[in-house]
């Protein structure tokens, strides 16, 4: 296990101060400690490059939506695919209570259901976001649809500084497959419902006939609609099932719209293969290592310890009704010796 683990080339890079360190007139180094990585041919002086760029994406409508991080990475060997681009949040406890049964399954299900299906009903109850001010349904309902990350990434990892090659992603396929059979076009209408409180500037005029959303074939969201039980967790974004990343320098842009900072959380991108158990896990093989270890230290020690007093096998005498058995005999015994004993001194006196 462990050495399938190891295994698996990947590497992260942790882009939640880009807004702050980038500068955006030219590209510069990310610290060390932003970044991790595990390619075969990497050495002590053969190490991959890392860097970014503060830029503009001027088509967004809202002033503080126009960030973007462009990252340059360095892949210093070919990783052979499937490749899984993923994205990290740090810090991000999804697994409140209040938190993870703020939806409602029936209109995940595509079902219109009624305000009071969505305010009041066992195991969908969609407190404390069911409605807005004005009394209106909010589809989709909830704490988890409302905090829905939101960060961007071009599905094109372009090839710079010298690499002619692109490798393209996609996001077919990262939802779970029995996910379709969960998510459902809905059967509102788009006059029945308004958008989540903090989807705000992604439907600033709220629902139309040609916007609300179609959560079947909304992939991100689906995946954001499993709460993660730990804080630190990662969610599949775009992959790549066939083709083989070539070693190179690449490019690709996030657009920052998903606030981390303020409570102290990073978010990261993290690029990964697959072994046989599965992503990259090396706590896995360690943990059954360990405890093997310590299995055989045991067995060693029973061993050593039956060496020096051994223990008759299969000795009927250690079951416990055959040691109370023999316990009332010796109480039998004593008792007859000390009446014994008595008697011949009263003979004797």
């Amino acid at each position: 296990m462990w050495y399938a683990s190891d295994q698996i080339e990947d590497f992260s890079i942790d882009y939640s101060q880009c807004e702050n360190l980038a500068s955006s007139d030219f590209f510069s180094e990310i610290p060390s400690n932003f970044t991790t990585y595990h390619f075969k041919s990497a050495t002590l002086t053969n190490v991959p490059k890392f860097s970014w760029k503060l830029a503009n994406d001027n088509s967004q409508e809202f002033e503080d939506e126009r960030k973007v991080c462009v990252v340059q990475f360095e892949v210093l060997n070919n990783m052979k695919g499937p490749i899984y681009f993923f994205y990290r949040l740090h810090n991000f406890y999804a697994n409140h209570r209040r938190f993870v049964k703020s939806f409602s399954e029936d209109q995940l299900n595509g079902k219109a259901a009624s305000l009071n299906d969505i305010k009041n009903t066992v195991g969908q109850n969609c407190q404390p976001l069911s409605t807005d001010s004005q009394g209106r349904k909010i589809y989709p309902c909830g704490l988890i649809a409302n905090s829905l990350f939101n960060d961007t990434y071009s599905s094109t990892f372009q090839g710079v500084n010298g690499t002619s090659h692109d490798y393209s992603l996609t996001n077919k396929g990262i939802a779970w497959a029995t996910d379709k059979d969960r998510f459902k076009k809905t059967k509102y209408n788009h006059t029945e419902v308004v958008p989540p409180p903090n989807w705000f500037k992604m439907f600033p005029n709220g629902y139309n006939e040609t916007n609300l959303p179609d959560i079947s074939t909304w992939y991100e969201f689906q995946n954001w609609m499993h709460p993660s039980g730990l804080p630190t967790f990662n969610k599949l974004a775009l992959r790549n099932d066939n083709d083989e990343l070539q070693a190179g320098i690449y490019e690709i842009n996030i657009g920052l719209h998903f606030p981390v900072l303020p409570y102290n959380g990073q978010k990261f991108i993290y690029v990964s293969q697959r072994s046989v158990i599965g992503g990259k896990n090396n706590f896995l093989g360690i943990s059954w290592m360990v405890g093997g270890g310590v299995c055989f230290i045991l067995g060693l020690a029973l061993l050593v310890i039956n060496f020096i007093k051994p223990r008759k096998t299969g000795d009927v005498n250690l079951l416990s009704w055959n040691q109370e058995r023999m316990q009332r005999d010796e109480q039998s015994a004593a008792l007859a010796d000390g009446t014994t004993s008595g008697f011949e001194k009263r003979n004797s006196t």
